[in-house]
C-alpha cells in the first residue's frame, strides 16, 4: 500500500489569495481531478492560533479542499530541545483539520533557545542522522502520524560530511519510518552550487517515501542560485520535475510562490503547465507498454 495519498496538484495557499480561496476560485472535481487546484499548502506557524481571521480562513479552505501542513519552525537538526508547546500547538491543529500530510525540512533553526528564520543545512554525518531519526521519532509519536522532511536548498557544505545528501535522507527514511517532500527546485539549486549530479540524486531517493514534490523559481546571485519563490519555475527545473515524475509517479506537486505573488489565475495556468508535464510522463510507459 502506498504511505501517502496521491493528492494530485496544489498551490502554497498564500493572504493575496484568501478571498478567492474562500469562495472557491479554482476549485476542481477533487483531488486529481485534472482541473484547478486540487489541494492547498499552507505554512503551519500562520495558522497556529486558535482564533482570528487565518483560522477562519482555514477552516473555509479546508471544507472544499484537502490541506497539507507545513512547517518552518520545527528544527529537527538542532541541538536544542524539540519545543513542545510548538508540538502541542501543531497536534491541536491537526486534530482540528487532519490535515492530508505534515511537513517540515531538513534543517535547524535554532540554537540556545534562539531562532531564525534561516533554514540551515546539517552535516550529513552518522552522529547527526542518529540524532535526527531520534528527534523525528519522537514528533511522530506525539503527533501520532507520519511527518514528511524537505530537502534545503543549501550554499555550503560541511567538511565533516560522511553522506551525500540523497543518501542522508534514504537513510534517515529507514531509521524513523518518516516522508520526504522533494523540493525539486531546491535538488536543482543545490546541485548547481555544490557540483553534485542531480540525475544521481533523484536515483538516490527510496520512491516509495517521496510524499509530495514542491515547485518553485529561483535567481541567480554571482556564482550561486538562490531559491527565493520569487519566479515562475525555470525550463532546466520543469525538465528535472518530468524526470521526477517517471522516477516518483503519482507523488502530489505543490506549486509554491512567496513573493512577487501574481493573481490566481496565473498560478493555476503554471499548474497547469505542472499537471501536463506530469500527464505526459506518465502516458509515455502506458504508450510504450501498448507497443
Amino acid at each position: 500500500m502506498a504511505l501517502f495519498p496521491h493528492l494530485g496538484h496544489g498551490l502554497g495557499l498564500r493572504t493575496q489569495h484568501y478571498a478567492d480561496a474562500t469562495a472557491g476560485a479554482g476549485a476542481g472535481a477533487g483531488a486529481g481531478a485534472g482541473a484547478g487546484i486540487d489541494w492547498f499548502e499552507v505554512i503551519t506557524e500562520n495558522f497556529l492560533v486558535a482564533g482570528g481571521n487565518p483560522r477562519r480562513v482555514l477552516r473555509a479552505v479546508r471544507e472544499r479542499w484537502p490541506i497539507v501542513l507545513h512547517g518552518v519552525s520545527l528544527s529537527i537538526g538542532s541541538i536544542d530541545p524539540l519545543d513542545e508547546a510548538y508540538l502541542d500547538q501543531v497536534a491541536a491543529l491537526c486534530q482540528e483539520l487532519e490535515p492530508a500530510l505534515v511537513s517540515d525540512h531538513l534543517c535547524w533553526s535554532s540554537l540556545g533557545g534562539h531562532t531564525v528564520h534561516d533554514l540551515w543545512p546539517l552535516p550529513y554525518t552518522a552522529e547527526a542522522l542518529a540524532h535526527v531519526a531520534a528527534r523525528v521519532h519522537r514528533v511522530q509519536d506525539r503527533l501520532g502520524r507520519r511527518i514528511l522532511l524537505e530537502n534545503p536548498s543549501s550554499y555550503a557544505t560541511f567538511a565533516a560530511d560522511e553522506l551525500g545528501e540523497a543518501e542522508f535522507f534514504a537513510e534517515l527514511c529507514a531509521r524513523a519510518d518518516c516522508g520526504i517532500l522533494l523540493d525539486v527546485n531546491n535538488v536543482f539549486v543545490s546541485c548547481k552550487n555544490h557540483g553534485w549530479d542531480p540525475h544521481a540524486y533523484l536515483a538516490a531517493i527510496p520512491a516509495e517515501r517521496v510524499g509530495y514534490l514542491h515547485l518553485a523559481g529561483h535567481v541567480r546571485e554571482g556564482d550561486l542560485l538562490i531559491d527565493t519563490h520569487d519566479h515562475p519555475v525555470c525550463d532546466e527545473v520543469w525538465a528535472l520535475y518530468a524526470e521526477a515524475v517517471r522516477r516518483f509517479g503519482t507523488a502530489a506537486t505543490c506549486l509554491e510562490r512567496d513573493d512577487h505573488i501574481p493573481p490566481l489565475p496565473e498560478l493555476i495556468a503554471e499548474l497547469g503547465r505542472a499537471r501536463a508535464v506530469a500527464a505526459a510522463q506518465t502516458a509515455e510507459p502506458r504508450a510504450a507498454a501498448r507497443g
